[in-house]
């Protein structure tokens, strides 16, 4: 896995303190729909979660910062949401 997911992956799993295979199942499935990658997934659902204004991330190689800039123009429908949430609740 890509740095930019695993960071993706561990800010997310902070409110868990883990992650297991539903969150990840979760991430491939949108990722899927969007033709885009679990980490850009992960960045646009952090991107879009209700407080979040400012999510840090970094990048050490150009694609990641491809990455990063595609998980900003990535919109996750209502469904995708639910679904992340619900495999992330602890």
């Amino acid at each position: 896995m890509a740095p930019i997911a695993r960071h993706a992956i561990r800010l997310v799993a902070t409110t868990r303190n883990r992650v297991d295979g539903s969150l990840l199942a979760a991430l491939d499935a949108a990722a899927a729909r969007h033709d885009a990658k679990p980490a850009e997934v992960a960045l646009a659902w952090i991107i879009q979660r209700e407080g979040v204004t400012a999510p840090i991330a970094s990048a050490t190689k150009p694609g990641q910062i491809e990455s990063l800039i595609a998980s900003t123009k990535l919109t996750l429908g209502a469904d995708e949401i639910a679904a992340l949430n619900t495999a992330s609740a602890p």
